[in-house]
């Protein structure tokens, strides 16, 4: 099985090395961020150079965001060796919920994905210290099952795995989870005002079938199905029966 790996976290993160690792006997590719590049969501640099570095056998860094190094990695890295699966993380915390708007650990699955291939984005749901090799295994599983069942379009999944060794699975939905909106406003030394965004995460909501509540209540590993999709497809029927003053509707087609 051909693999390409990612992550948002540098390409001498622990959780990818680990990643690797647990890929024994497989054609591993690792194309990642030359540094942290968390909550960068689908960023994508098209006003400034790239540059490539190699850093071990098939191993690379890139000196841009999660999805640059994935989008290399297919288009140019790996022309015309098309990897089975895309494999992103395992992350250094947690992209549960609607952390998956911002995470850059999803972003580079999906950047696989929207270049055709199966892609699956793996985290770690606890707090350092770090132990990777349990998520490491789970996703080496999870991607063979992916591979050996072929689905006819590219699949995305979104894996959280709690702390220690893992006692199952399930899979969820997307849950929701809130960070306070914290601003912090302070003075530099020169006497002007700037700001830290973004606060602790708070309790998640109560939805049961979600994957916090999997996670961080259960214990178990959460899969969530991503869809590229993002449509709203109720909304959408409801719109179709609007109109507006001046102007004309045209059918649905």
């Amino acid at each position: 099985m051909r693999v390409l790996l990612s992550n948002d976290d540098g390409v001498q993160a622990a959780g990818l090395d680990a990643l690797a690792t647990a890929f024994e006997g497989d054609e591993v590719w690792v194309v990642a961020p030359d540094r942290e590049q968390s909550a960068q969501s689908h960023a994508i640099s098209l006003h400034r150079p790239l540059r490539i570095s190699e850093v071990g056998p098939r191993r690379y860094a890139v000196d841009g965001t999660p999805t640059d190094a994935v989008y290399l990695a297919m288009n140019h890295i790996l022309q015309g060796l098309r990897p089975d699966v895309v494999v992103s993380g395992v992350n250094h915390g947690p992209n549960l919920g609607n952390d998956v708007l911002y995470s850059g650990t999803v972003a580079a699955a999906m950047e696989g994905a929207l270049l055709g291939c199966h892609a699956i984005a793996v985290s770690l749901a606890s707090p350092p210290p770090h132990e990777f090799s349990d998520a490491a295994r789970f996703a080496v599983a999870l991607a063979r099952r992916v591979v050996a069942a072929r689905p006819p379009a590219p699949v995305l999944l979104n894996v959280n795995v709690p702390p220690g060794p893992v006692k199952g699975f399930r899979f969820a939905r997307l849950g929701r989870r809130n960070y306070g909106n914290a601003v912090v406003e302070s003075v530099d030394p020169r006497n002007r005002k700037y700001y830290w965004i973004g606060g602790e995460a708070a309790p998640h909501e109560d939805l049961p079938g979600s994957d916090c509540n999997a996670v961080l209540d259960e214990g178990l590993v959460s899969v969530t199905p991503i869809h590229l999709d993002v449509t709203h497809d109720a909304l959408l029927s409801e719109l179709r029966s609007w109109t507006l003053e001046g102007f004309r509707k045209e059918p649905a087609r």
